[in-house]
């Protein structure tokens, strides 16, 4: 049913940065009440950066329905990861909460080490975790974001990702989150379309370059998703009619992304790599 989603004007105030799920109207759905597993990731071992609330918390309760262990990086949104694990653990699966800043290499490299003593081994690798903030003008971005945003959303990829892959055996899938910003960047998200776009091509080198061990990786690339990303980083306006610029004239929810992960991540995906998938409301990736 389609009438089932919200739709805007919503009624959400801004929120200090990085956010809340609760503080939302209406919150989002991550699909604690509607995502039924099938067993498409049994026995398998997941890290998920920035999976303390939006996408990667729709994605981690999904891939624990699917009967993944999960690993959950964040920042430092603590009662947010709480709410996280409790999903993950109410489905039957070991739940793993590791707070730190993925901007500082040493924490790219401890969050992995973590994983594998905690899980033995790594077989899907969901690099989430993103910066943003919104500007009028070039001159408004600082050296201090520009370098932030680079730091969170692509040279974290790359480090994480380097960090993990020794510990994936082959079936392992990486799946990294880009944006409809990498094909048709937002101006006021100069910084955060940068990395978007960075991340698409690095994916797509990616996906070559493990071919041969066996690993496959993929991005997803969402359009307008609900999530408290969007209330901590846009202006009041902007918020209240989020999604309005896409033919199905809403935001996703997060449920509506999850199950794409799913996908890349299974068995099911299995001569799926080097793609981007878009996820958009109907609004063409160029």
């Amino acid at each position: 049913m389609t009438d089932e989603f919200a739709k805007p004007p919503f009624a959400t105030r801004s929120q200090a940065t990085p956010g809340s799920s609760a503080a939302m109207q209406p919150e989002p759905d991550y699909g604690e009440h509607s995502y039924r597993g099938s067993a498409r990731l049994e026995g398998r071992k997941a890290v998920i950066t920035g999976a303390d609330s939006g996408i990667g918390r729709a994605v981690a309760l999904a891939f624990a329905r699917e009967g993944a262990d999960v690993l959950v990086a964040y920042l430092d949104e603590h009662e947010d990861a709480k709410e996280t694990q409790r999903l993950v653990e109410g489905a039957g699966r070991r739940c793993m909460l590791v707070a730190g800043d993925v901007s500082r290499p040493q924490h790219c490299r401890d969050l992995v080490e973590m994983a594998v003593a905690a899980f033995g081994r790594i077989d899907v690798l969901v690099n989430n975790a993103a910066h943003q903030m919104t500007f009028t003008a070039i001159e408004e971005i600082t050296d201090e974001e520009w370098d932030r945003t680079l730091a969170v959303n692509i040279s974290a990829m790359f480090r994480i990702t380097r960090a993990a892959v020794p510990y994936m055996p082959p079936g392992s899938a990486i799946i990294n989150t880009a944006s409809i910003n990498a094909d048709t960047p937002n101006p006021q998200l100069l910084a955060y379309a940068t990395t978007k776009g960075a991340i698409q091509n690095f994916t797509g080198g990616l996906a070559q370059l493990l071919a041969e061990r066996g690993i496959r990786a993929n991005a997803v690339a969402p359009g307008p998703i609900w999530t408290p990303l969007i209330p901590s980083t846009m202006p009041p306006d902007k918020v209240a009619h989020f999604g309005e610029q896409v033919p199905m004239k809403r935001p996703g929810q997060p449920r509506e992304v999850a199950p794409v992960y799913v996908l890349l991540a299974s068995g099911e995906g299995s001569y799926i790599s080097g793609a981007t998938v878009a996820v958009t409301g109907g609004k063409p990736m160029i």
